[in-house]
């Protein structure tokens, strides 16, 4: 295949950059418009019960769930006569909107829940109807008449539509400025590591077709299902870090074959039959971890793994396809406007310096195999204690505080957590079917009795009036009709808990476990929170065991070893513990919370993000696992000497390595100072990873241990090496007899 592929690049270059030209223009044409098409939610499983009941809610009671609430706030108190005639006025105007159903006021129910204790604070509540998208248009259109000063009262925004309009709209903001930042520092490291600005920009090309590439797919997906708003920034991170890490080992090895004497022809042959088969092998490894988020019913999730199995198979495509094409028509110019010439004293023949980081790793090499043991305990240890604090990882929802705190929706609901004695925007529905006229009133009122009574319980509202620590505290009226239809009623529970705290979580379960005298869905924040755990908690074995079983394969049939894929496996996953340690201790135990931007606090995790976080770390990291990999087993099967191949493949690939985690660490970063938390966790998180597992796993912990096992690195049963005598895949072609390798390696050109 890879024959074919060079015989087709090396045949027609110019015609190949032509059409790879019309892809782009037409890409960029097609997938312009894909921000808008995106959402904001998709955190939770839409088969649980907090998903049935919020959809039996919005099909029998338009006017249950609210999504929008004004806070209304008033120096005089908001009992003062002026306060609450414009109040009202406001609540009549906000009922008579178009797609506003279900409008509450602390004027119109006189509920305590709807004031806050210090009377200067009070609610309106109303739900947004339609789809995620119209409610969201409907609220961009109506906010302006709503917010700001009217007369004795200011009125600010918050609700669940606000919430997800403001973080959809943060998004975009933080995506542009994340590509400002990254773009020129990624140039700027390539030009370093390649001292060329010509072939700086060749991996620079390929990250642009692939992010162009995958907005693209990602608008045509939106015309099937729902795509997360925040799969653009993974598409950003991940096209441009695998691009470079795919156009680091190619050029590189281009370079390798050029400097040898090759001609550019015979030099890109030789470079996709090599380096482009660990390339398209490393790719299809990516894909592979990325695709287990498939296996979660949350869009958010999916999403994720849409745009990620995108950027990384147009990412291969481009990079050996197009990039052999760019290397053919530059030919021997790869090494052309070397920008680095002015620091250095003496340039190499050729316009090249010295590999002095070819060096550096072959020393690093050497002193690892040297001392194994010392090296990887020392390792171990450093993981499992950096890992230590995810012992204490508590998981919560996403809610307004991943916004920043000058962020309308976040002040409206901090106000509402710091004076309000109930939670009138995170209540807990919980649906009645099959209640008939009969039993309706009776039953109705016993049930809420008893909800009423329970731990963190303020009030139960209900057709049949609301209840409050076991008694009646307010007679069915006119305001409570909203809470029946025919053959269905629901009750609105109020509670004095955290919206997403485990005592929350704790009240969901309490409640389900009350008997009821009629079928009932619970629903609310909290119900997705335990929903969503609890459907995570089902799945991921499913997706573990697919992606660590097709990851094995795959290694399998690079190295004809079961012993180095499953070494694989637990070094990565002892590494990514211990990101996921540090992210306990930053993001939910608040340290350095100043230092990253003074982000909320809030005490726990996103529930989905740990689950994001290791399929996109573990593809990560077996990317360079490859890239290592493959040129260890390729001196091993040269020589037959594991401990010189393990100093040989880290002298080869070690800057490789580094470089192309460099580039997307500071990606990453750039991703990581968005101003939301929960895409500031997955930039920091992910930076962390991706250089833990550079500079600790496979600078350090690989080697050690390959050293430690010896021979016994490849080894496999008699069948399964058949087979990979068969069907096996590696960069170095087939073993050859052992050769003695001299301590003094020649000087490799930079990569």
């Amino acid at each position: 295949m890879f024959e074919r592929l060079a015989r087709l690049t090396t045949a027609r270059p110019r015609l190949i950059l032509f059409l790879a030209l019309l892809f782009a223009a037409g890409a960029v044409v097609l997938g312009g418009g894909v921000a808008d098409r995106l959402q904001g939610g998709g955190t939770t499983d839409p088969a649980a019960e907090s998903s049935q009941a919020a959809r039996l809610l919005d099909r029998e009671f338009a006017a249950g769930r609210p999504n929008l609430a004004l806070l209304v706030k008033a120096d005089a108190g908001v009992d003062d006569p002026a306060v609450a005639a414009e109040a009202e006025r406001l609540t009549e105007r906000l009922a008579a909107e178009h797609d506003v159903q279900g409008v509450t006021s602390y004027w119109q129910a006189k509920s305590p829940a709807l004031r806050s204790e210090n009377g200067r604070y009070g609610l309106v509540v109303a739900r947004v109807t339609g789809t995620e998208t119209e409610a969201d248009d409907t609220l961009k259109a109506l906010a302006p008449h709503y917010r700001g000063s009217h007369g004795p009262v200011d009125v600010s925004i918050g609700g669940a539509a606000q919430i997800r309009a403001e973080v959809q709209d943060t998004s975009r903001e933080d995506l542009a400025r994340a590509e400002v930042i990254a773009l020129p520092l990624t140039l700027l490291i390539l030009v370093l590591v390649f001292r060329s600005a010509v072939a700086a920009l060749l991996p620079v090309i390929i990250g642009l077709i692939a992010i162009v590439g995958t907005n693209a797919s990602l608008r045509v997906i939106t015309g099937f299902t729902d795509v997360s708003v925040f799969a653009l920034n993974l598409t950003t991170a991940l096209g441009l870090g695998l691009a470079v890490d795919y156009g680091l080992f190619i050029v590189r090895r281009y370079r390798e074959e050029l400097h040898g004497g090759a001609p550019p022809t015979t030099a890109v042959r030789t470079t996709l039959a090599t380096a482009g088969r660990t390339v398209a092998f490393s790719a299809l490894t990516v894909a592979v971890a990325l695709s287990a988020m498939l296996l979660f019913p949350m869009y958010y999730l999916r999403s994720f793994a849409y745009a990620g199995i995108s950027v990384v198979l147009i990412a291969a495509a481009a990079a050996l396809v197009v990039l052999p094409a760019l290397l053919l028509v530059l030919g021997k110019r790869i090494d052309a406007l070397d920008l680095t010439r002015i620091f250095r004293r003496r340039p190499a023949a050729g316009g090249t310096a010295p590999d002095a980081s070819g060096r550096r790793w072959r020393r690093i090499g050497e002193a690892v195999v040297k001392r194994p043991i010392v090296f990887a305990v020392t390792a171990v240890a450093f993981l499992v204690a950096l890992g230590a604090p995810f012992l204490g990882v508590t998981f919560g929802n996403i809610d307004d505080r991943q916004l920043p705190k000058d962020a309308e929706a976040h002040q409206v609901h901090q106000v509402i957590r710091d004076g309000f004695t109930s939670r009138p925007t995170g209540e807990l529905d919980v649906v009645a079917q099959g209640v008939d006229g009969k039993s309706r009133t009776t039953d109705i009122a016993s049930y809420a009795t008893t909800l009423s009574r329970l731990d963190g319980v303020v009030r139960v509202n209900s057709s049949a009036g609301t209840y409050a620590e076991g008694r009646l505290v307010q007679q069915p009226g006119p305001a409570h009709a909203r809470y029946t239809t025919t053959g269905a009623s629901y009750l609105a529970v109020e509670p004095s808990l955290e919206d997403v705290s485990p005592e929350s979580q704790d009240l969901v379960r309490a409640i389900r476990d009350v008997p009821s005298p009629f079928p009932v869905l619970v629903g609310g924040g909290a119900a997705e929170l335990v929903d969503t755990q609890d459907t995570l908690a089902d799945r991921l074995p499913y997706a573990l065991l697919a992606m660590v079983g097709v990851t094995m394969i795959l290694l399998f049939l690079m190295t004809g070893s079961v012993v180095v894929p499953l070494k694989a496996v637990v070094l990565n996953t002892l590494s990514l513990s211990a990101t996921f340690g540090a992210l306990v201790w930053v993001f939910q135990d608040g340290h350095l919370s100043g230092l990253l931007g003074d982000f909320t606090v809030t005490g726990f995790i996103p529930a989905t993000l740990p689950v994001l976080m290791f399929c996109v770390a573990f593809g990560l990291s077996m990317d360079y696992e490859v890239f290592v990999l493959s040129r260890i087993k390729e001196e091993y099967d040269r020589t037959g000497d594991t401990t010189r191949a393990i100093v040989f493949g880290l002298q080869r690939s070690g800057g490789v390595v580094t470089a192309a985690a460099a580039v997307l660490s500071v990606v990453l970063v750039a991703i990581g100072t968005s101003q939301i938390t929960n895409m500031k966790m997955l930039g920091l998180g992910l930076a962390l990873a991706v250089l833990m597992d550079a500079i600790v796993v496979r600078g350090v912990l690989v080697p050690s241990v390959m050293r430690l096992l010896g021979r016994a690195n490849w080894w496999a049963p008699g069948p399964l090496r058949r087979l990979h005598g068969r069907f096996g895949i590696s960069e170095g072609g087939p073993p050859a007899a052992p050769v003695a390798v001299p301590r003094t390696h020649r000087t490799e050109e930079p990569v």
